[in-house]
């Protein structure tokens, strides 16, 4: 984290003494806004490995600062902190965001340029965002992979009547945090991160490149992007701790990753898709294969039902991964069901539940999301999570005993 400190403070001088300097440039302080969650998770079922907990307790602090000039530049600094009861590894901090704005016109083109620790979002599905590449997944956080570590990058960006033009300079690589022997949702044999392997011998230094065009026809929005660099998924490959032991051992590939993602909307309809072909990556053979995946479905909205408030939106999609059998994801071939309920009342009250079925085995998997603001600065939220009928070749297996409910009370601020 010393590198990360560093690379945060360079990015601070380098913003300031690129910025043109006038008058009408003094920095003022704006506001600090953030977080502070109570997260309490409880299991119902006993753990398959000694040591581990049927419940944990948490507590999230995410803070967010910003400054800006006359002129609308601004530096923002957003970290993340979180304790852990049962997890050490839980218990951990973070860079979320912390960058310099720069932005201006030429002719009829607008230029955004951010230089720091930043979070980009790409995709348009609901299931699993497979061209979504950029930032390092956060696992600790949460197994549906949503979660995302700050990244250090330049980001510059290009805006015309011909689309948006998006380029990406990643100089340093941020390493997968793994559940601890402690930790619930973690693999059958732990992961040893001490022995992390990497294909380049730059290691977390190798500098990847990234950059994404996106535009919007009529009732088409769709983006293409490309990435080369370090892969962010590990292959995890058998080992041997110091003291004998059998272990996991991260091992990170260089690939490169063609994307696409494209939504159609038309009324209370969106038609989604995301696409990708990626090259480089080990299989869980440990064999390089480059595969295609592709995720498509849709969503369909039923505004004000029974003459009500209430909104009901029913998605599918269906998931697909090249590799089958080998491949290192958990939705090789899967059929994802969810209806979404918005309350649209004055607490924002919605609830999202979903069923992920594996279309080869038996395997399947609940989820339940809803939301509840009791106030301007107070929110309850509810999740939880079903394995059932996992099959014994399926890659969640060794989770067949986690099923969780989790709840997080939110002070906003």
């Amino acid at each position: 984290m010393c590198r990360m400190a560093g690379a945060i403070v360079l990015a601070g001088l380098l913003f300031y003494f690129a910025a043109p300097v006038t008058a009408e440039d003094d920095w003022a302080f704006q506001e600090v806004t953030g977080r502070i969650t109570l997260e309490g998770r409880y299991f119902p079922q006993h753990s398959l490995h000694d040591g581990q907990s049927e419940q944990s307790l948490s507590l999230v602090a995410e803070p967010e600062a910003y400054f800006e000039n006359k002129v609308g530049q601004g530096l923002l600094f957003k970290p993340f902190f979180r304790y852990d009861s049962a997890d050490a590894r839980r218990t951990h901090w973070d860079v979320r965001e912390a960058y310099g704005l720069f932005f201006g016109e030429v002719e009829d083109s607008e230029w955004e340029l951010r230089l720091g620790f930043d979070k980009v979002f790409w995709g348009v599905v609901e299931s699993r965002h497979i061209v979504d590449i950029v930032n390092q997944t956060d696992l600790i956080e949460n197994p549906d992979q949503e979660e995302k570590l700050g990244q250090p990058m330049l980001h510059a960006t290009w805006l015309n009547d011909l689309g948006v033009f998006e380029a990406f300079v990643l100089p340093y690589f941020r390493e997968r945090t793994f559940q601890s022997r402690a930790g619930r949702l973690r693999s059958a044999i732990p992961i040893d991160r001490e022995q992390t392997i990497y294909e380049s011998a730059a290691r977390q230094h190798h500098l990847d490149f990234a950059a994404r065009y996106s535009h919007s026809i009529d009732m088409l929005d769709f983006g293409f992007s490309v990435f080369d660099g370090t892969n962010r998924d590990p292959t995890l490959r058998v080992g041997l701790d110091s003291s004998g032991g059998v272990v996991l051992v991260p091992l990170y590939e260089q690939i490169r990753q063609y994307g696409l993602d494209t939504q159609v909307t038309s009324g209370a309809w969106l038609l989604k898709f995301e696409s990708i072909w990626r090259e480089g990556e080990r299989d869980a053979a440990s064999l390089e294969e480059d595969f295609l995946s592709v995720i498509g479905g849709f969503e369909y909205t039923w505004y004000g039902i029974y003459e009500s408030e209430i909104d009901l939106g029913l998605l599918m999609e269906f998931l697909y991964d090249g590799r089958d059998e080998l491949a290192n994801v958990v939705t090789e071939e899967d059929l994802f069901v969810a209806i979404r309920l918005a309350f649209n009342d004055e607490a924002s009250t919605d609830v999202l539940f979903s069923i992920l079925q594996d279309l080869d085995n038996s395997t399947r998997s609940l989820f339940i999301e809803s939301n509840r603001r009791f106030s301007d600065n107070l929110s309850l939220s509810l999740e939880g999570t079903a394995f059932l009928n996992i099959d014994a070749a399926d890659n969640q297996f060794a989770l067949r005993k986690d099923s969780h409910l989790q709840l997080d009370l939110t002070y906003h601020f």
